[in-house]
């Protein structure tokens, strides 16, 4: 039987925790390696599921991989192939379509099944493709993608959409494309800026980080020795620092977040405080006092507030289930509507199941009405980031609750339960043992 977590909550957290590296850059990073002409080696890696399966698919290519340290890791990709990716693997991730940009640029070619990953509704791949498509690619789709290129050729173009992965593909494709090579309607989350200063590192050279608008100019092999690897640093994961600040405030904690890039939270800090939660930023602490206010600022005129994702720099989607479950703690009412994915709201159910009072008016939208004391129940962990939001109203509910399939949880944070006790939570991990709180099976 899968492992669970068995939380007891209604206790405060209190103490001093780190943010993990974030996961979205480590992903595109690692995939990346195959563009080096050495080894890379590339420091605060999260050592999570969906990290260790990046790695697996890129030793099926036949890179060697290795930890060096908990958290770092040496990749070199001198004996890699352009081999069919391993279906197994990539149907773990969604992650694994990051591989399609690097192979092409080296390979020329690649043969990709059909990427996995979170079911929170449909993630169109067309982005991807109409970008490889303007530098030259030529592109099958059956049963798996099969994308070819004689040669890549710089080119101006507009993303339909500023999907991340779409940016970061087109933009490691161009790495291998001669010339000129400028991205409109990118998108420019902080993971994407981390993709953008690694293959600075390569050699490079990406003007308008930060901005919509990316220009790349594709390296130029040497063609002598490879250079000595220089370790690559993976910024904190501003959404895992939005979990824990969500954790301190539906706990009533008093946590410091230490190890934040300011710049990354402008928008998650913007609709905290819209209810009630206001952290101080301490250089790069981030500190959660405890006893916030928690009651949702009306709009003028008293009437209900919004909250709603967008791409950024306004308020992460990875961030909305983490907001809701803390909304169901604030007082007042808060619509919240989540543009990007149609089945990401549908872990309500749970909520409303523990006791939280939310009306999900459609696949977009919610009401929530707080506060509403939660009771501990037996719950499942849908995705990554609905996971961890059934983790938050486990930690505030009375009570003891169950959460199973918690290998979503683990595939984007790291050792959380570990982490998590040292701030006092009251969290163990069942392993393959039955459902003590309910006598399930």
């Amino acid at each position: 039987m899968p492992p669970s977590f068995c939380v007891s909550g209604g206790r405060p957290l209190k103490g001093t925790i780190r943010p993990a590296g974030n996961k979205n850059a480590a992903l595109p990073i690692l995939a990346a390696t195959l563009l080096a002409e050495g080894p890379c080696r590339i420091e605060n890696v999260p050592h999570i599921r969906d990290v260790e399966t990046m790695l697996e698919l890129l030793a099926h290519l036949g890179a060697t991989v290795a930890w060096t340290a908990s958290n770092a890791v040496e990749v070199n990709t001198a004996g890699a192939e352009p081999r069919e990716l391993d279906p197994r693997l990539c149907a773990r991730i969604r992650a694994s379509i990051l591989l399609a940009g690097p192979m092409l640029a080296r390979f020329g070619r690649v043969s990709l099944p059909p990427p996995g990953g979170d079911v929170i509704g449909r993630r169109r791949v067309d982005t991807h493709f109409l970008a490889l498509e303007r530098l030259g690619a030529e592109i099958t789709v059956g049963t798996t993608y099969k994308l070819e290129a004689r040669k890549l050729a710089a080119a101006d173009i507009f993303l339909d959409e500023p999907s991340v992965t779409a940016t970061e593909n087109a933009l490691m494709a161009a790495f291998g494309a001669p010339g000129r090579t400028v991205l409109r309607n990118a998108a420019c989350e902080p993971h994407v800026q981390d993709l953008v200063r690694f293959l600075a590192g390569l050699g490079a050279t990406v003007d308008g980080i930060g901005t919509n608008t990316l220009t790349i100019e594709g390296r130029v092999p040497s063609g002598g020795a490879p250079p000595p690897p220089t370790p690559f640093a993976i910024g904190p994961d501003h959404i895992e620092i939005g979990s824990f600040l969500g954790l301190a405030a539906v706990t009533n904690g008093a946590v410091t977040i230490d190890g934040v890039r300011p710049d990354d939270l402008r928008a998650t800090l913007m609709a905290f405080d819209r209810l009630g939660v206001r952290p101080r930023l301490d250089g790069a602490k981030l500190v959660v006092d405890a006893d916030q206010e928690r009651r949702i600022r009306p709009d003028l005129g008293g009437h209900v507030p919004k909250l709603e994702d967008g791409p950024w720099p306004a308020f992460p989607a990875d961030l909305m289930s983490i907001a809701i479950v803390v909304a169901s703690q604030c007082e007042g009412l808060l619509l919240v509507f989540e543009k990007l994915f149609e089945s990401r709201l549908f872990f309500v159910d749970k909520l409303i199941g523990m006791g939280a009072r939310i009306v999900l008016c459609d696949p977009h939208r919610a009401v929530i009405a707080g506060p509403s004391p939660l009771r501990g129940q037996v719950v499942e962990s849908p995705d990554i980031r609905a996971g961890m939001a059934m983790l938050l109203a486990a930690l505030a509910a009375q009570g003891d609750s169950v959460i199973h399939n918690i290998g979503q949880i683990e595939r984007g944070y790291e050792r959380i339960d570990e982490r998590l006790r040292t701030l006092g939570a009251q969290i163990e991990r069942l392993e393959g043992q039955a459902d003590r709180r309910k006598g399930g099976p």
